[in-house]
């Protein structure tokens, strides 16, 4: 499968301070499988290690770090010649093996010529854990399920997914029928690789939805497992209460929805646990209009969406013909298509994502995205239901503001206003940027 992540794998790879990758994600996004597939393309040859309970590396740092010594280990282990430039590194799973996290600062500083690439389900746990991060010793990247640009490109509808990416929007139009019929697949299927996978091979909803929930399984059992003790019951409370959290009009988190009477301090712990594991976006709240937003953020008030749409739908035991078919009032399916709005965003890189409301004020916009110097409100309708009250009401007093319409209307600029159709939302703000 194509993933858009390869053009910065390549761009690592050619970098002049090129430093050891640490690829981030959660479970099963296809972080082994983009490593393994960019080695193939990129390098003469593969060094693979699978760091997690296996006996041939468990002592690979124990001794030392004489990178030497480890290089021919490694080679010995893998059977693959280990040359500069040729080979690629890669350590799978690297947070089970001790000290593994803290050679990288070593390969950095003393064979920077070797290219070197780790990832682990639960590589972001360990880096807010101390485990010993050689910061400013490595390079990072963070990915993503698959966005839909990815899902029309696996389901072989290439020429799509590029007329998205051009913003060639008047061309794209005559197709809308086919790009609203994928879209709401990809609402039932979401991105993650093994759902998308049997999804273009059966065409079978119930397939795509018993590994959705195998998926579920294992984050929950990643909690059990790896969560701490007194943590593990809160993680699962909030984990499992996020679809009615957004089957709420205004979608934000409320403690209360969790455990009746429950209070921050309490639950504080238990989201980081799933914002570090790559399970949540957190999106917080501004209650001013500004550049930069960061510095008008207020973290008491925030959203939880889940990493991906198609994950929500097996969660929260949506029907999939619920998802496949448009509703019929013109409404409905609000906390689906506000999840895939901000995942599609979520996958852009440095791009700052937050919602804005006012203290005492029924204004609420469902999110507010800041590219280079410009403030852009956002409004997100399921259908072509173009009502916007609070984004007109923004706009009116910002005359210096452009706003975003995303639905499943045809694009038109309006000037102040662009109403982008929700299969463009990802292509669209990439541009901005």
């Amino acid at each position: 499968m194509e993933r858009f992540i390869m053009n910065d794998l390549v761009a690592w790879k050619n970098r002049s301070d090129r430093k050891p990758l640490v690829l981030l994600g959660a479970r099963q996004v296809g972080k082994t499988y983009i490593l393994k597939e960019f080695g193939r393309r990129e390098y003469e040859n593969v060094a693979y290690i699978n760091c997690d309970n296996n006996a041939l590396v468990s002592d690979l740092f124990a001794s030392d770090y004489n990178i030497k010594r480890i290089l021919f280990t490694m080679s010995a282990i893998t059977g693959v010649e280990i040359l500069p430039g040729k080979t690629l590194i890669i350590m799978d799973e690297v947070q089970e093996l001790k000290r593994g996290l803290a050679s990288l600062k070593y390969f950095c500083e003393d064979a920077a010529e070797y290219h070197v690439a780790v990832a682990g389900s639960l590589l972001g746990l360990a880096l807010h854990e101390g485990e010993s991060f050689p910061v400013g010793k490595v390079n990072m990247l963070n990915m993503f399920p698959m966005t839909f640009g990815e899902f029309l490109l696996a389901q072989g509808r290439k020429q799509m997914a590029d007329l998205l990416a051009s913003g060639q929007w008047g061309i794209a139009g005559g197709l809308r029928t086919m790009y609203v019929q994928s879209l709401r697949e990809y609402y039932l299927v979401g991105g993650m690789p093994e759902a998308v996978a049997k999804f273009v091979q059966t065409n079978d909803a119930n397939a795509v939805r018993e590994i959705q929930n195998d998926i579920l399984a294992a984050y929950e059992k990643d909690i059990s497992k790896h969560a701490p003790a007194d943590q593990t019951v809160r993680i699962s409370q909030v984990w499992n209460s996020i679809p009615s959290q957004l089957a709420k009009e205004n979608r934000k988190f409320i403690y209360g929805v969790v455990k009746k009477g429950a209070r921050a301090k309490d639950y504080e712990l238990a989201i980081q646990w799933l914002l570090d594991a790559g399970l949540v976006y957190k999106v917080n709240r501004v209650n001013t209009l500004g550049v930069p937003l960061k510095i008008h953020e207020d973290i008491a008030a925030f959203k939880l969406f889940m990493l991906d749409c198609g994950l929500l739908g097996a969660m929260s035991q949506t029907p999939p013909a619920m998802l496949l078919l448009p509703s019929r009032d013109n409404t409905g399916k609000g906390d689906f298509t506000e999840n895939f709005v901000c995942s599609q965003m979520k996958s852009i890189s440095g791009l700052p994502v937050f919602y804005y409301s006012k203290d005492n004020s029924q204004l609420e916009l469902d999110f507010v995205i800041q590219a280079g110097v410009g403030v852009y409100p956002v409004e997100v309708k399921a259908e072509e239901n173009l009502q916007s009250k609070s984004l007109k009401t923004t706009l009116s007093a910002n005359p210096q503001m452009r706003g975003l319409r995303f639905s499943m209307s045809d694009y038109r600029d309006e000037e102040r206003l662009v109403n982008v159709p929700l299969y463009g939302v990802r292509e669209f703000v990439v541009k901005l940027m």
